[in-house]
Order: structure tokens, then sequence, then C-alpha cells
């Protein structure tokens, strides 16, 4: 997983911070979906690796509690972690004890649980 991550660094689209991100989601039926940071000069029209991982897997048929795992790596050498706006999506599709296993490019990386993450999410409930 670590040199796939490390790897898709070179496929971000990445022009105004040059700072790369890979993930990859993985689903129970352990088919893994992979994405890059994707930016633009407006900066809010981009999206995370995260993300991009998230909806490549919803776009081939995956649904909320279909998913197992999220792999997130970061091309700083530190280990990284998902932005609030990730932690949301991954909030409301993954199950609370799913892994969530943050990497850095050394191949260190600390695992956390979605709860841990996400301790108190917003989700459908807060809707009604």
């Amino acid at each position: 997983m670590i040199e796939k991550l490390k790897a898709l660094h070179q496929n971000s689209y990445v022009p105004i911070s040059n700072f790369p991100v890979s993930a990859c989601v993985v689903t129970k039926d352990n088919n893994m979906f992979f994405g890059v940071n994707v930016e633009d000069a407006s900066t809010r029209a981009g999206t995370c690796a995260e993300r991009n991982a998230i909806y490549a897997a919803i776009t081939a048929g995956y649904k909320k509690g279909d998913f197992k795992e999220v792999h997130v790596m970061v091309s700083s050498g530190k280990i990284g972690m998902p932005c609030f706006v990730c932690r949301q999506m991954i909030s409301e599709l993954f199950e609370e004890d799913s892994l969530v296993r943050c990497y850095a490019t050394t191949g260190e990386y600390k695992d956390y649980t979605v709860k841990e993450l996400c301790p108190y999410p917003f989700g459908e409930d807060d809707l009604q």
C-alpha cells in the first residue's frame, strides 16, 4: 500500500500548493479505489484525494456501509490526516470502527478509527 500511495503522488494536480496527497478506500469485498488531490485556481473547486477515492467507489456502485477502511498519504514526509471535509464524508459512509490509516512517505503510519477522528459527527439524524 505504501509504495502505491507514494507512486500516486505523481498523479496529483497541485499547481498551487505543490502538496500531493493520495488515498485508497477499501470496500468490504476487498476492492480498492484510489484517488489523488486535484486543485484549480479558485482553490474551492478542487477535491481531496480521500473524497476522490470515495467518489470512484460510489461511481462503481458502492454505498454507505460498503466501506471497510481508508488509507491516506501526504507528500511532506510527515504523517498526514484527512481534512475536516473529508472526515465528514468518511463519517457518513464508513462505520465508526472502520480503520483510517494515515501514512508518511517514510513508511510510518498511525491507525485511527472513524470514531476517533470524528467523535461528534454531523449526520442524517441532525437534519431531521
